[in-house]
């Protein structure tokens, strides 16, 4: 980066959501649907609206919940989901796989990279499951990927800290390491004073007050909802700002 301004990037799953990041000052936008799973690809509806944001898109690529192993069948599919994405105009595509030892899958990564070629790419937290994350993030530098999402391979930016600097001292300027899982205004300047990350990623989420229960009782909702909140998204903002 030219300057020591601290990027944020926020996930958003639905127009209000979107919304609310752009409002609240977001510098980037991962698009995705069902947050609630870890995030899914966004709808084509929702790439259509996104297409029109003022701050950079880059659209999840995650077929299906569950874990990072993908068949053929699905890779044809997320090389489906790059192309709609790029038909839209986003500016790049998140992506990831693992192999069954949580290692990344570099054959299956190449292949949606390639496909990818002209997109920008992050690698999102399937590298949380890798069992050497510093390995996984030199693989990832060879693949050629922008930036890594991860929480140091713990529930929590914040709690695996120590692994998110040990990956950005490792990478030497290469890739940015983005900590994101839990990052919030209260402990970003904690984040932050362990290695000088230049962007951080947040839900920036609250829960959402439903009175009607029917929905998750009948099948139709996973559980409790949350959504964008203009407040932390802003909250986290400042807080950046102030470094």
């Amino acid at each position: 980066m030219s300057d020591s301004r601290i990027l944020l990037e926020v996930c958003v799953d639905s127009t209000e959501g979107l919304q609310a990041a752009i409002s609240g000052g977001a510098d980037r936008i991962e698009l995705c649907s069902a947050l609630e799973l870890g995030g899914l690809t966004p709808s084509p509806g929702l790439i259509a609206v996104a297409a029109g944001s003022p701050v950079p898109v880059y659209a999840m690529i995650r077929p299906r919940a569950g874990h990072f192993m993908f068949s053929t069948a699905e890779i044809d599919l997320m090389f489906h989901e790059i192309d709609a994405v790029r038909a839209a105009g986003l500016r790049g595509v998140v992506l990831g796989a693992n192999r069954n030892t949580g290692a990344l899958d570099e054959v299956t990564l190449t292949k949606l990279m390639r496909h990818s070629a002209d997109l920008g790419t992050s690698l999102h937290r399937a590298i949380d499951l890798a069992p050497d994350l510093v390995e996984a993030m030199m693989a990832a530098i060879g693949l050629g990927f922008e930036r890594v999402l991860s929480s140091g391979g713990a529930e929590s930016a914040e709690a695996g800290i120590e692994t998110l600097a040990a990956m950005h001292a490792a990478g030497g300027g290469r890739i940015s390491i983005m900590p994101g899982s839990g990052v919030c205004a209260e402990n970003v300047a904690r984040i932050l004073s362990a290695a000088p990350f230049s962007e951080v990623h947040g839900s920036c989420s609250e829960p959402v007050n439903e009175t009607d229960t029917r929905p998750q009782s009948l099948g139709f909702a996973a559980g409790p909802r949350r959504a964008t909140s203009v407040r932390h998204v802003a909250r986290l903002k400042a807080a950046l700002l102030e470094r």
